[in-house]
């Protein structure tokens, strides 16, 4: 029986404070949630190896949502790896176009940028990134409920719209809950406060509270308790 045997964070720094990839280890090879920025491809291709993910052992890449920071090496990945593409087709219109406007409420970009100076200039770094941006067609569309036994993870797809309209999340039979960016820690847990749609990520927090989750492992910063998290919501 295919179980879950390791999760490795690969964390990659940037003036935005950083984005996480996840590398979970599986009897069936390897499985990587979200992908970092294209600047990023040395060393995500290093992090890959000395953890033993080479090609042909790495079986299927999940993005969480669209946005270039976790989108940004899909391309690269798939074509040396060989590992499919997965992603709600809420924000496929993202990994065409390395756009991250596509699909949202005009004034998102403006709230990512007026939020704070220092990710002014991410957001600065983070579209100059862009630019070296190589589009994709995904593999493969998550719904909610999609069951990820076949790719040795016995876990399951959940819709968390919020941040985007694609936004999802993968919850493991062990409680361990990828959640995207509908939550962050950078500092405390906390809902993430660049939202499309605030009130969807209200309920997506409430559709999580109904859930057996365990550990929440966030798109940026540390992972932390779900349980001390949502009872405080």
């Amino acid at each position: 029986m295919n179980v879950l045997h390791e999760i490795s964070t690969i964390r990659i720094k940037s003036r935005l404070g950083g984005v996480n990839c996840y590398l979970i280890e599986t009897d069936a090879g390897f499985i990587l949630i979200d992908t970092g920025y294209s600047t990023s491809r040395n060393f995500l291709d290093r992090e890959l190896e000395i953890e033993g993910c080479r090609p042909g052992n790495l079986k299927l890449v999940i993005l969480t949502h669209g946005d270039i920071d976790h989108t940004g090496n899909c391309a690269y990945v798939h074509k040396k790896y060989g590992a499919p593409i997965a992603m709600h087709v809420g924000d496929m219109g993202m990994a065409g176009r390395g756009d991250m406007s596509y699909g949202r409420k005009p004034n998102i970009i403006l709230a990512m940028l007026l939020k704070r100076m220092p990710l002014l200039f991410g957001m600065i770094s983070l579209f100059s990134d862009s630019s070296r941006y190589e589009g994709f067609r995904p593999d493969l569309a998550l719904d909610e409920g999609f069951d990820l036994t076949k790719y040795g993870l016995k876990a399951s797809v959940i819709r968390l719209p919020g941040h985007s309209a694609g936004s999802i999340g993968i919850l493991t039979d062990e409680g361990d809950l990828f959640c995207g960016d509908l939550l962050t820690n950078m500092g405390k847990p906390e809902l993430n406060s660049i939202m499309d749609d605030r009130s969807a990520a209200s309920a997506s927090v409430e559709l999580l509270k109904g859930m057996n989750a365990r550990t929440i492992l966030p798109g940026h910063g540390d992972r932390f308790d779900a349980k001390t998290f949502l009872n405080s919501q």
